[in-house]
């Protein structure tokens, strides 16, 4: 089977076209912004000359869209209407997007206390029209356990046409308890919904003019892929996926594949740095955090620094008697290396005088140098060198504060909580352009070994092409109220015979709900479902036990293809 992988990044769009597990080919495109799609279609382009198969092309794509919305406060203006029952105070949570209340409870264990006002729903969808709110998100505080209540006001909105173009519904996202989080997870998915169609309607008109693609899958923040008309529904998993690519790309090429390593991604203007243990990624346990907002979304761990080969290079104090200058690098991008024709000195170029990168023009490297040096009082050699090594020093003591933060919290991986864990890196993981300049180093000044991997400057697209569908349900059971649900399958039903149902059966029932996800997804081993988290306890009255409640949170475990490696990358 041919898949082709395509990672939207920052500066490039790269692809890479595998078949077998082989890769065949790989391409490298400037990003437009404001056309993802074109950008998507000539990195495909640059791939397809050696694509000689008959069967459907695969498509994995990895893109910036619903992360660029958010980051930049482009969604669509959203009506945010909560049922969050008494003892709540919404106001207090700072969530930074208005939210109108409703009256009406659910409790913990899901019983309806008091039922929605129909009159006072409708007076909210109006407020909402009348101040031009084009998406709508409803999110109960219990509705995890039984989502009636927003279903019912999904109801009310759907029956006269208030204009809203999207409607969220918080327990369609997550099964996961934490009302705040469920709150800007909907907020945030209703907000970027619409463009997200819009960009698949163009990726399905790729596909129509496109030379045989089959089935497009989007990556997500969890390293897993999603459908297009899954990414509709919930657009907001789609963030965060270029770190993801970063992670499953290492995951799928290096010569490490076990044991503990810090797999670093090194751009043009960023550099992302993510974390495995004991050959599994880390993950965020809470859900993903983006523009300050902390969401349901289930993510690897990854952390971003604004340092990459096209960074600003600043002189923050001059050369004295008692010591030399010293520089700073980054957060902003200075542009194009002067070596590509650029006008700004960058780390790029500093590797490009000593030699230790082969592109562009050399002299207009040096002349960019030799004048930051004349600054510094350096000669042109000696100032790219302290170039090089601030980069190395500023990159080595971010990963030192990822491991630092990890150490301070229970790590936690797609198969168990590690605490307190021995997570300190045995190997360096490097990807990206810069990174045969720049992960030797830095390896060398952790005292670790290091890998910068095959096809290293396409790695992220190989991660995207290497990546397998993911999907998760969260099983809640209460055997005193007899009642089961499955919320992010719309599923709330009576267990038969309760008082039966033990962890056990819980554990199964929930294994099979995610099966039958993995089913709609191509995924039919059981050996790819893995249980993430479970609670049980007992519910007692009187000194009697009368119940178990249950949540087990089964899903469709991200994992990767292992891709051969054919092209030069390095290691120690």
């Amino acid at each position: 089977m041919y898949i082709a992988g395509i990672d939207v990044g920052g500066t490039n769009t790269d692809a890479a076209l595998i078949k077998d597990n082989v890769v065949l080919a790989t391409g490298k495109v400037p990003t437009d912004h404001d056309n993802l799609v074109e950008s998507t279609a000539a990195a495909l382009a640059a791939i397809l000359d050696v694509y000689q198969g008959s069967q459907p092309l695969e498509l994995h794509l990895s893109t910036t869209l619903s992360t660029n919305i958010i980051v930049e406060g482009k969604g669509d203006p959203t009506a945010v209407l909560a049922v969050p029952g008494p003892g709540m105070r919404i106001e207090e949570l700072g969530l930074g997007f208005p939210v109108h209340i409703l009256s009406g409870s659910v409790d913990h264990r899901g019983r309806e206390v008091a039922g929605i006002n129909s009159h006072e729903v409708q007076a909210a969808l109006a407020a909402a029209q009348k101040a031009d709110m084009v998406a709508l998100a409803v999110v109960g505080k219990f509705s995890h356990r039984n989502p009636t209540h927003e279903l019912a006001i999904e109801g009310i909105a759907q029956q006269t046409n208030w204009g809203f173009r999207q409607i969220t519904l918080g327990h369609r996202l997550s099964g996961r308890p934490n009302f705040p989080r469920r709150l800007a997870t909907s907020y945030l998915n209703a907000g970027v919904a619409r463009q997200q169609a819009v960009f698949v309607e163009m990726v399905k008109r790729l596909m129509i003019r496109g030379r045989n693609i089959g089935r497009v899958f989007l990556l997500k923040a969890d390293g897993g892929t999603m459908t297009l008309d899954d990414s509709l529904a919930r657009p907001v998993e789609t963030i965060l996926s270029g770190p993801a690519a970063s992670l499953m790309g290492a995951q799928a090429l290096t010569d490490y594949p076990a044991g503990n390593a810090v797999i670093v991604d090194i751009g043009g203007t960023t550099t992302d740095v993510s974390v495995q243990v004991g050959g599994e990624p880390v993950f965020q346990r809470q859900g993903a955090e983006i523009a300050g907002r902390r969401t349901l979304v289930p993510a690897l761990f990854a952390q971003s620094i604004g340092l990459g080969g096209d960074s600003e290079v600043r002189v923050v104090s001059q050369p004295t008697e008692k010591g030399a200058a010293k520089l700073e690098i980054g957060p902003k991008r200075a542009g194009t290396p002067a070596a590509l024709g650029g006008s700004k000195v960058t780390p790029t170029d500093a590797a490009v005088v000593l030699g230790l990168a082969k592109i562009g023009d050399i002299d207009r490297a040096r002349k960019a140098v030799e004048e930051l040096g004349a600054i510094l009082d350096l000669e042109v050699e000696a100032a790219a060198q302290a170039i090089v090594e601030r980069f190395t020093w500023q990159l080595v003591d971010k990963i030192q504060d990822v491991y630092r933060y990890l150490e301070s919290r229970p790590v936690y991986t797609i198969s168990e909580l590690l605490a307190p864990p021995d997570i300190r890196p045995q190997v360096l993981i490097g990807l990206g352009g810069p990174a045969r300049v720049f992960i030797p180093l830095a390896a060398e000044a952790m005292g670790v070994e290091w890998e910068v991997l095959p096809y290293y400057q396409e790695a992220n697209a190989i991660g995207a092409a290497a990546s397998r569908p993911t999907a998760a349900v969260t099983l809640h059971a209460d055997t005193a109220l007899g009642t089961i649900t499955v919320p992010e399958m719309d599923y709330m039903d009576k267990i038969k015979r309760a008082m039966l149902f033990d962890l056990e059966k819980a554990r199964a029932e929930a294994i099979r709900w995610a099966a039958q996800k993995g089913e709609d997804l191509g995924i039919t081993s059981l050996d790819d479902i893995a249980i993430m988290d479970e609670e049980s306890f007992n519910m007692v009255r009187g000194f009697h036990t009368v119940g178990r409640i249950f949540t087990i949170r089964a899903q469709v475990r991200p994992r990767v293809r292992r891709i051969a490696a054919g092209q030069e990358g390095g290691r120690d």
